[in-house]
């Protein structure tokens, strides 16, 4: 939990924090659902899917090496009893019983030799057999280096670092220097992709907000005529409110296209005052939707752009207040530190909304319950925006539904 050693301020009254994470689940439990039991050979081919390769590529290498070194050792035990039983010295002996005493002799001699080889040899091979694995697993993990940082580059791929992320592999011109390579061209472009998409989107909304703003000029001036007739200033008024849906629309794609790149702006900021500015300039809204506005905030430094993270967190109150319950509605605000993450938390009471939908809001122009067309309540820009920017300081953002109603968004962020 948010240390509750911070500071609290209300829009009107204070409340319990709101509980938060799925609602619980009121009908009959589940069915169980007992596994099929496989069979010893089932089990036995299943095995390999569950090996790393590091793994598998090193049992290779050591049944490879041990596999030649037992055809060695017991190549060397027959050479060596067949050395012995030719090198045996032979003697003329007419006594035939003097004959068989020393071919027994003979026989004695190769076979305490074979045995004393044999024994020295399965000792040798239980060597062999450990330092292969040894050395199996060194040079399986030399292998598997380039991979590895195939892996971890890609883990830290994202849209704004595709412009300077690369894998760039050194070595020898070999075949995983060569996906190396493919990975990193098809890295670039991606990075022209993205980058002419932010650029269109960003240069299609500049030549939009033009002829809107001309719009907007001229039906001000219009409903400033005092011999407008009543339907007219209807009609302008009308044409007002449609023209600042689109003005909020663009300035929403703006601000998209904007979060979805690197940040050029990187300050030392403290979460806390991002949030109190949020809430102070969205007071008078959430007072006119009737919304009370609880906050729970604990100071913690941190570096990034502050105007984009005010946005944010604006961007989460605007919505709970928005999409609230009619009457006595509620949100909660909180920042603070949470298992060495900076978190910023807004809950809201409001209508039930589906675990399956929560994840398409942050979509762009996606609403709850609402169709594209459907823009009363805004342009549908508002998560898509959190998101970008949240993902662009490094950090991830995720909603539940909230236990009564409402959403409960969190947002984490690396601390600097």
């Amino acid at each position: 939990m948010i240390s509750p050693h911070s500071a609290r301020k209300a829009t009107h009254v204070q409340e319990a924090p709101p509980p938060s994470g799925p609602p619980a689940w009121d009908g009959p439990p589940p069915p169980e659902h007992t596994p099929a039991q496989r069979t010893t050979m089932e089990r036995m081919k299943a095995l390999p899917s569950k090996v790393s390769i590091r793994w598998r590529l090193t049992l290779t290498y050591s049944a490879l090496v041990f596999a030649a070194s037992a055809v060695v050792l017991f190549s060397v035990y027959s050479i060596v009893g067949q050395a012995i039983a030719r090198s045996w010295p032979s003697l003329n002996i007419n006594n035939l019983q003097a004959q068989v005493v020393w071919q027994e002799a003979q026989d004695r001699a190769v076979t305490n030799a074979q045995d004393i080889m044999l024994r020295s040899s399965l000792m040798a091979l239980m060597g062999v057999g450990i330092l292969s694995l040894i050395i199996g697993y060194f040079v399986a993990d030399r292998a598997m280096r380039p991979v590895a940082k195939m892996t971890a580059t890609a883990r830290k791929l994202s849209e704004s670092t595709l412009a300077h992320q690369r894998i760039a592999l050194e070595g020898p011109n070999d075949e995983l220097k060569e996906l190396g390579d493919t990975f990193d061209a098809m890295l670039t472009r991606l990075n022209i992709a993205f980058d002419t998409q932010r650029r269109f989107v960003a240069n299609a909304s500049h030549e939009l907000r033009t002829p809107l703003t001309i719009n907007r000029t001229v039906l001000e001036i219009a409903l400033s005529d005092p011999e407008a007739s009543e339907d007219l200033k209807a009609l302008g008024r009308t044409l007002l409110e449609v023209n600042a849906r689109n003005e909020k629309l663009i300035e929403g794609l703006l601000l998209l296209a904007r979060s979805e790149r690197e940040l050029a702006v990187r300050k030392p900021l403290d979460v806390r005052e991002v949030a109190e500015t949020a809430v102070e300039q969205l007071a008078p809204f959430a007072e006119e939707h009737g919304v009370t506005v609880t906050t729970d905030l604990v100071s913690v430094p941190t570096v990034g752009d502050p105007v984009l993270l005010e946005r944010s967190v604006s961007n989460l109150i605007e919505n709970a207040v928005k999409y609230n319950i009619p009457e006595n509605g509620k949100v909660w605000i909180r920042t603070g530190m949470v298992d060495g993450a900076l978190v910023v938390q807004v809950a809201n009471t409001g209508q039930h909304v589906p675990a399956y939908e929560v994840n398409s809001l942050f979509e762009p122009f996606r609403r709850l319950n609402a169709d594209r067309v459907d823009s009363a309540k805004g342009a549908g820009l508002g998560l898509s925006i959190v998101r970008a920017v949240v993902q662009a300081h490094g950090g991830n953002v995720a909603a539940v539904p909230r236990d009564g109603g409402g959403l409960v968004v969190t947002i984490r962020l690396p601390r600097r």
